[in-house]
């Protein structure tokens, strides 16, 4: 019997040039908030969008990663998005964020349930959801789901 068929070659790399002394390092929210800031898109007041910044056990940062893009009331999440980049860079917690084109920064109930769904994935794979970010395109004003108390 002879076996005709291929299979996929997959690879999971995580490349750095940055030294672990020169990664920032997220002990609060307004830390993540400026990272955040910084690698956003234009597009803040005009699509919602969804980022992950990957930490190590330092809480310094190891990558930002875009997740997803939508229109201007929503965006589909998947964890697997979010979850294969932080195993990939072997994170030990993420933080995430996702922007209100309409600059209302409270959270609504898909929110909250997208939070619950990933910090239950995370503790699957043992990877912390530490906290999950709003952010305003005035670019001055963000909400905190750790500060808040609902992380």
């Amino acid at each position: 019997m002879t076996d005709s068929f291929q299979v996929a070659e997959v690879k999971l790399t995580y490349r750095t040039k940055v030294k672990a002394s020169d990664r920032p390092q997220v002990s609060r929210s307004a830390d993540a908030y400026r990272i955040f800031w910084r690698y956003w898109s234009e597009d803040i007041e005009m699509v919602e969008e969804v980022y992950v910044l990957l930490l190590n056990r330092a809480n310094r940062v190891l990558g930002i990663v875009p997740i997803s893009r939508g229109g201007q009331a929503g965006t589909v999440v998947d964890a697997k998005m979010v979850f294969v980049p932080a195993v990939k860079a072997l994170a030990t917690s993420v933080v995430l964020a996702h922007n209100h084109p309409s600059g209302h920064l409270w959270p609504s109930q898909a929110d909250i349930d997208l939070t619950k769904r990933l910090q239950s994935a995370g503790q699957t794979l043992d990877i912390l959801v530490q906290d999950h970010l709003i952010l305003s395109p005035d670019g001055e004003h963000y909400y905190s789901f750790a500060d808040e108390g609902l992380i």
